[in-house]
Order: structure tokens, then C-alpha cells, then sequence
């Protein structure tokens, strides 16, 4: 029987990637809340696991030659697991390929950028900052993500081509969350139909509800201190 993955998380996009990714890879798993808001991500012994102090994080004990192996960040996390398992990563090696140029678009572009429209347009003026340029700037860069990515669903089921994918479990989280980003999709069409598709996965919804309960509409003044470095 193989040995359950401890994984390190907290019900926000980046921790969905990798409970979606658990779920649809039918992997057993058990898992230790890391409450962000209170600062736990700093704590000496997740730091032994996710350096950054950034959750998730994951703790295979069945790793490379049966040794166990500890992984932060979660691209890395999805394409360890699609490695381990086989699934997901693409059929062919042209396949491979698309499925990690979007995984890294999503890394590198649609996370932060996401984020950081969250945080102006939603944290910053509870906070008494209302910063018009960075909501703008932060506003119209997911927009224009946005329409890159509905372009690239114009010809394809899902992102990486006509089959489901680690890019895809990557982008859905944030992307699902479009109207806290202050997002207009109804000109992205072959958008919505993707979010439609891939939010129908019972995998998906699974991933997607796990603790919930603990997902906070608002944060106090200590809880943003935390998270946005005033500590």
C-alpha cells in the first residue's frame, strides 16, 4: 500500500493546485493546516520543509529509491507528482513540453499577478491604502493574461492541448477566482467555457472544498500584518 503524502497546506489558490492534483491522481494523503494567518508558515520546523516560508509544501515518504523527500513550491510539487505517478504531464514529449511552458506562465505570470490585483483591490484599502496606479496596473495585467489564455482555449479543450493537465490544475485556482480580481470575462468566451469544464472535475470540487471552512472572507488587522510582511 503506498504510504500517504503529508502535505503542508492552507485553503488559498496555490494550496487548491495541490490538493486538486492529489485528488485526481487518487493519491492518499494526510494533511497539517498551516493557518498563514497566524503566522505558522514561519514556524522553525516548516521552515526545515518550505524555506521560503510559503505553503504548500509536500513530504513524500515513498520519494526517488524509496527515501522520503520534502518539496516546497508548488510547480514543483505538481511536476514531481505528475513524474511520480505518470499522469497528467502530457502523452508525448511535445505535449511535455506545452504542459511546462503553461505551468511557468502561470508561475511566473498569472499567480503573482492575481495576487497582487487581490491584495490592491481588496487588502491594500481595508488598510487605508488606495493605491489607483497599482489597482489599475494589477487590474489591466490579468486582463491581458486573461486574453492570452482565452486565445490559447480557442483551439483547445484544455490548456496544454486536448487532454487535462498539471497546467491546468495550476491556472484554474486563480483564474477561478476572476471577479476578486475585478475581472470582465464575458468577452472570453472559450475562457469560460474552460473554468465550466475543468470546475465540473469531482477531483476538482474535491481539492477545492477541502477545509474550506477555514477560508476567511476577511482578515484582521494581526492576520494582514502577517501575510504582507509588517511583522
Amino acid at each position: 500500500m503506498t504510504a500517504p503524502i503529508e502535505l503542508y497546506y492552507w485553503p488559498t489558490p496555490n494550496g487548491w493546485k495541490i490538493s486538486i492534483a492529489l485528488e485526481e491522481m487518487e493519491l492518499p494523503y494526510n494533511v497539517t493546516l498551516v493557518n498563514i494567518g497566524k503566522g505558522e508558515q514561519f514556524e522553525p520546523d516548516f521552515l526545515k520543509i518550505s524555506p521560503n516560508n510559503r505553503m504548500p509544501a509536500i513530504i513524500d515518504p515513498e520519494g526517488p529509491d524509496g527515501a522520503p523527500i520534502s518539496i516546497f513550491e508548488s510547480g514543483a510539487i505538481l511536476q514531481y507528482l505528475a513524474r511520480k505517478t505518470g499522469k497528467f504531464c502530457g502523452p508525448t514529449q511535445r505535449d511535455r513540453i506545452a504542459v511546462d511552458q503553461w505551468l511557468m506562465w502561470q508561475m511566473g505570470g498569472l499567480g503573482p499577478m492575481a495576487g497582487q490585483a487581490h491584495h490592491f483591490l481588496k487588502y491594500a484599502p481595508g488598510m487605508g491604502h488606495v493605491l489607483p496606479y497599482a489597482q489599475d496596473r494589477y487590474r489591466n495585467e490579468v486582463n491581458r493574461l486573461h486574453r492570452v489564455l482565452n486565445t490559447q482555449l480557442e483551439h483547445n479543450e484544455y490548456v496544454a492541448g486536448d487532454f487535462f493537465s498539471i497546467a491546468d490544475m495550476a491556472i484554474w485556482p486563480w483564474a477561478c477566482l476572476w471577479e476578486g480580481q475585478q475581472q470582465d470575462i464575458s468577452d472570453k468566451p472559450h475562457f469560460a467555457r474552460w473554468l465550466d469544464l475543468v470546475g465540473s472535475r469531482p477531483a476538482v470540487q474535491r481539492g477545492k472544498a477541502l477545509h474550506g471552512d477555514k477560508r476567511a472572507a476577511t482578515r484582521s488587522e494581526d492576520e494582514q500584518k502577517v501575510l504582507f510582511g509588517q511583522r
